[in-house]
């Protein structure tokens, strides 16, 4: 199956937009792809006009409205058969948390679609240096987003160029990390968060540059949206050249919905799947387990691993939920691996990583994040 040069989607070549140019051939997912890469490359209107189109598939195979569709019919069902009622109360607590990290980023995944050129993205998240490592965590500490508003924004990083330890950093670094759940843990937590905060910093770069020597040997998939720049290529003096005279448009409006459309279509249908299964969880799984089968302990440590892993939703919902964690049983290293196993070992985004990213590098992820977060537990149960 072929890739789509722009949005790195797979692509069948039998349904999707084929074009040839320059003796390469190329398969896109939409023509929205397909417009852009001929803008990118200068390809002329002519060569575009004679691609093969296909029909577009039916709204009703789209993943999203399947998933959206599943979860209505669940809520509806509720509302009849009294079982089903936790799943529904549950299932509307999550979004009312969550729904405007999922909005913003889009809205930030479709500012960057829009504005920001692969070459800016390949020129500072693509190069193999320990540096790379270093900018994508500190690009993470100010994206005020939780972990599935985040995903969005890795993704749209991956298309644009970033390299996939740099994403991968990102992506650990960003729902921890940034400067809006700092306020909040420091606020559960006191001085203690910090140690949280300091340790998921420490995850996101140790597991980057492991990340890095990875792709060095060929162990997880390279990035084929990275587009090579010249050493002595300017940021600054490009943005200058391209926003010089500029004047804000009806079609900066349409571009930037229209990149929030590509990403939503990606990445909706994993959240969503996502908020469907920890909406289950949240609502069948007894209150006392917590409490029994969460202790200080190293059995403990991994009950709650296990617990994180299905009912992680995002960062601002869990971080309630990891304060009860240690209210109840003392253990702020349960905590500590209640919040950071949520991210290392989520579901959605292994999923996003598998699909969009590599296989191997989802697989990768938690064969390396775990043993840090678990090791960094112990410590904490130690000296708090």
């Amino acid at each position: 199956m072929a890739k789509d040069p722009i949005c790195g989607m797979p692509v069948n070549e039998k349904t999707g937009i084929k074009l040839v140019s320059s003796g390469k051939t190329y398969f896109f997912c939409s023509e929205r792809c397909l417009k852009k890469f001929a803008k990118e490359h200068s390809i002329s209107e002519k060569e575009t006009a004679t691609c093969l189109v296909q029909p577009k598939d039916p709204f009703y195979k789209n993943k999203s409205l399947i998933v959206t569709a599943i979860l209505a019919l669940l809520v509806l069902l509720s509302y009849v058969l009294p079982f089903l009622e936790p799943f529904r109360k549950s299932l509307f607590l999550y979004f009312k948390v969550i729904w405007w990290a999922i909005l913003l980023g889009f809205f930030l995944g479709g500012i960057i679609d829009y504005y920001i050129p692969r070459e800016y993205i390949s020129h500072i998240l693509a190069k193999p240096k320990k540096r790379t490592i270093f900018y994508s965590v500190i690009l993470g500490f100010f994206m005020s987003a939780c972990s599935h508003g985040i995903l969005a924004l890795s993704m749209e990083l991956h298309k644009k160029g970033a390299s996939n330890p740099a994403v991968v950093s990102f992506l650990l670094a960003s729902p921890w990390a940034n400067l809006t759940i700092t306020i909040m843990l420091i606020g559960f937590f006191g001085l203690k968060a910090l140690y949280i905060i300091i340790c998921a910093i420490m995850i996101a770069i140790t597991t980057g540059l492991i990340f890095q020597v990875l792709e060095r040997r060929g162990l997880i998939e390279t990035n084929d949206n990275i587009l090579h720049t010249e050493k002595d290529f300017s940021i600054i003096n490009d943005l200058k050249q391209r926003f010089r005279g500029y004047r804000f448009s009806k079609s900066d409006i349409k571009g930037i919905y229209s990149g929030m459309l590509s990403l939503s279509n990606m990445v909706l249908w994993w959240v969503l799947i996502g908020m469907g299964l920890a909406s289950l969880a949240g609502a069948y799984i007894p209150s006392d387990f917590f409490q029994n089968y969460m202790g200080p302990t190293l059995l403990g440590l991994f009950v709650t691993l296990a617990v994180a892993t299905v009912i992680e939703v995002c960062s601002e919902g869990s971080a309630p939920m990891a304060f009860e964690i240690f209210r109840q049983t003392g253990a702020f290293g349960n905590a500590f691996v209640f919040l950071m196993a949520g991210v290392v070992t989520d579901y959605t985004e292994i999923g996003l990583l598998w699909h969009n990213v590599g296989k191997k590098t989802a697989i990768w992820l938690p064969i390396i994040t775990v043993p840090q977060v678990i090791v960094l537990g112990i410590i904490a149960n130690r000296i708090f």
